[in-house]
């Protein structure tokens, strides 16, 4: 086995065992504060542009180094 491969399995049990690490009980009231007053929304359009701006500037990135390769 490669490297990578067993980066991929060791990174691949570690999200496993935070999955087993969520319970089933309800999250305490800060969560149903924030779907009460309409925040959660809010939060949740934050992490979406900052996501698309990631992806975009990736995108850009990518495009230019394309460029580059290209001339030589």
């Amino acid at each position: 086995m490669n490297r990578k491969q067993i980066f991929c399995i060791v990174a691949l049990l570690l999200f496993q065992l935070g999955v087993f690490a969520q319970s089933s009980i309800p999250a305490s009231g800060d969560t149903d504060f924030m779907r009460s007053n309409g925040k959660i929304f809010v939060v949740m359009t934050v992490v979406l542009v900052i996501l698309i701006g990631l992806f975009v500037y990736l995108f850009s990135i990518d495009r230019k180094i394309t460029k580059l390769e290209s001339k030589q």
